[in-house]
């Protein structure tokens, strides 16, 4: 697979999570753990149906299980800290601290071998970075919380670490994914009976949202987005995901639920400028 292609298929994760907000919406009263049961399950149980179905189901055993205990804990401890950091500290800062993880992957990934970290590339984050703040600041919340924020830097460095030591395991199966997704359903269900009070959707279209959730934002985008960071432009990745909170709001306001702004617009301009200033670099390295 060619690293252009690689980039193309993570960069579809992203894409798929620019849906994240509108059907975690679509599925309320369901509570965050309970949710993160039924997707993992879900997304875990079709990336096992495709391995198998692939022939792969052999490569999986060969896997080491300190490298599904790896998966799981990036999988499942981002997730854990994120919904535990907004209980406490609901709060646009906290949505902001939260989402630095981006930013990180761009600069930890100057620690790979064969990466070169440009300035570039960090000054595209940064610009993105700024795009994505405009956003989130401009969301209502409650109060922060010094725990709380503490909880969502800790999530930004888990999902970071996450991603950019998925380089370092190139030679293990995208289809292992599918263990960390079903891992992580069983700890969210742990989570859920400790934390929360069970309740299900309530309309057909709540079901729906839940469905289409486990399907991509918490199903397939996992394992495109592994693909992506094993040999793809890792660098550009991690700035383009700046995409997501912008894209995230767009399908708010077609949906009519959020109102179109200049805050939007402006936003715009900075992550594409910033994707835009990285993808230049990335495009000068491959010439060099």
């Amino acid at each position: 697979m060619t690293r252009s292609r690689a980039t193309f298929i993570g960069f579809s994760a992203i894409l798929m999570w620019a849906l994240l907000a509108l059907l975690t919406i679509g599925s309320a009263p369901v509570p965050p753990f309970l949710l993160n049961t039924v997707c993992f399950a879900m997304g875990g149980g079709i990336g096992l149906v495709w391995t198998w179905a692939t022939g792969q189901g052999a490569a999986l055993r060969k896997v080491p299980l300190k490298v599904y205990t790896f998966g799981t804990l990036g999988l499942f401890g981002y997730h854990f800290l994120y919904f535990t950091a907004f209980r406490l500290s609901p709060s646009a800062e906290t949505g902001l601290i939260a989402y630095l993880w981006p930013l990180f992957i761009v600069l930890l990934s100057g620690l790979l071998p064969g990466e070169k970290l440009t300035l570039p590339h960090i000054l595209g984050a940064l610009i993105a970075f700024a795009g994505a703040g405009l956003i989130v600041l401009g969301r209502e919340g409650g109060e922060s919380n010094l725990t709380g924020m503490l909880l969502a830097f800790g999530c930004a460095i888990t999902w970071a670490v996450y991603s950019v030591a998925s380089r370092f395991l190139g030679q293990v199966p995208t289809a292992a994914v599918a263990v960390y997704c079903l891992a992580t359903a069983a700890l969210s269900f742990l989570a859920h009976l400790a934390l929360e009070q069970t309740v299900w959707p309530a309309t057909p279209l709540g079901w729906a949202a839940t469905l289409a959730l486990g399907l991509g934002p918490v199903g397939i985008a996992f394992f495109t987005w592994d693909v992506g960071m094993k040999k793809g432009d890792i660098q550009l990745l991690g700035v383009a995901s700046y995409a997501a909170p912008l894209l995230s709001t767009l399908a708010l306001v077609v949906a009519g639920i959020a109102p179109p702004s200049l805050l939007l617009l402006l936003a715009a301009v900075l992550i594409a400028g910033g994707a835009a200033l990285a993808a230049r670099a990335s495009a000068k390295q491959r010439q060099a």
